[in-house]
């Protein structure tokens, strides 16, 4: 959970819901809706950001799994009226960095630029505040660290330093 408080950009909450590797699709599926309507019910966010679906054609599996949980999640934000903006992760690469072909250090430390973190924060927690930062862009709010726009640029143009 990102909120936009004034012009400043802060992490309310940030974490991953885990199920069972072991329990089968449809238990694994079921504890993630009912963990992720409980984060919805304590947090009532505005908007959910969403990775656009992408899956290698090496793994199709994983892309028809993906889309399970696509589809968990747009249930569960469709039951309380709010709406998912669907972004492609090179969309996301591109709104932070300037590259649609940024790496993932490169993300990390433009999140914890952003969000004034004291460390980069996990793969997966990075990537969701990625698309919650781009979320609220695209709703008008401005991205700008601590520091303001000249630290962006300084992290922008930094190349493969980021």
């Amino acid at each position: 959970m990102v909120e936009a408080v004034g012009p400043a950009l802060r992490v309310a909450e940030a974490g991953v819901i885990r199920t069972d590797p072991q329990a089968s699709l449809a238990d694994r599926l079921g504890e993630l809706y009912a963990g992720l309507r409980a984060v919805l019910a304590d947090w009532r966010p505005g908007v959910i950001a969403l990775e656009d679906v992408f899956a290698h054609p090496a793994f199709p599996r994983t892309g028809i799994l993906i889309g399970h949980v696509c589809g968990v999640i747009s249930i569960a934000a469709a039951e309380r009226r709010i709406p998912v903006d669907t972004i492609p992760p090179a969309a996301v690469k591109r709104a932070l960095v300037l590259s649609g072909r940024a790496d993932k250090r490169q993300m990390q430390r433009m999140v914890r630029a952003l969000l004034t973190l004291e460390r980069e924060p996990a793969s997966h927690v990075g990537d969701a505040l990625a698309l919650a930062l781009v979320a609220l862009s695209r709703r008008g709010v401005a991205l700008a660290p601590a520091g303001g726009p000249r630290a962006v640029d300084r992290l922008r143009t930094a190349g493969s330093v980021i």
